[in-house]
């Protein structure tokens, strides 16, 4: 991929100033999704970066990574399990709690989602402070899957989210900021 075209990507992504709060630069891909050749590109960028790995299921974090994580699925020929919410889920599920600025939150994941062994890309469009994702990544291994890797389309870097994947065999992010 050129650099022109992965800045032709964040180009497509608006920046709102103070959302949802002040001092808070919230990146908006809607405006990339809409476009259909910039969703092309971003799929056939994720995918890419895994092509030499062996990816049984994705696992999409509730919401935007169900957007890219299912796209991927298909390009790929492979399953799609959601990771989501707490009471979202019909089946036994576990779940994972992790850190928010203030308090904590979960996710939770079908205890069937994925059988022994089998090798699972999570998918998610942010990596900021890494809290999700990591999250993530343990309900994986509590399936007794393989996590082989993480994949984002944007990554906060000033946020250290990556510091918190030191499980994941390979961590993806597209954009930076």
């Amino acid at each position: 991929m050129t650099t022109e075209t992965l800045i032709n990507v964040k180009n497509k992504i608006r920046s709102i100033d103070d959302f949802p709060k002040p001092g808070i630069i919230f990146r908006d891909i809607t405006t990339a999704l809409k476009d259909a050749e910039t969703l092309k590109v971003i799929v056939d960028y994720l995918c890419e970066q895994f092509k030499d790995v062996k990816i049984d299921y994705i696992a999409g974090i509730e919401s935007r990574g169900f957007i890219l994580g299912m796209p991927m699925a298909y390009k790929m020929g492979i399953g799609f399990v959601p990771i989501r919410k707490p009471n979202k889920l019909p089946a036994a599920t576990y779940s994972q709690e992790y850190e928010l600025e203030y308090g904590t939150d979960k996710i939770e994941v079908h205890q069937d989602a994925f059988p022994q062994g089998a090798n699972v890309l999570v998918v998610d469009d942010l990596l900021a402070t890494g809290g999700t994702a990591e999250a993530a990544c343990k309900l994986v291994k509590k399936t007794g899957a393989n996590l082989i890797g993480t994949a984002f389309l944007i990554e906060l870097k000033d946020l250290k989210g990556r510091d918190k994947l030191k499980d994941s065999p390979k961590i993806v992010s597209m954009l930076q900021y």
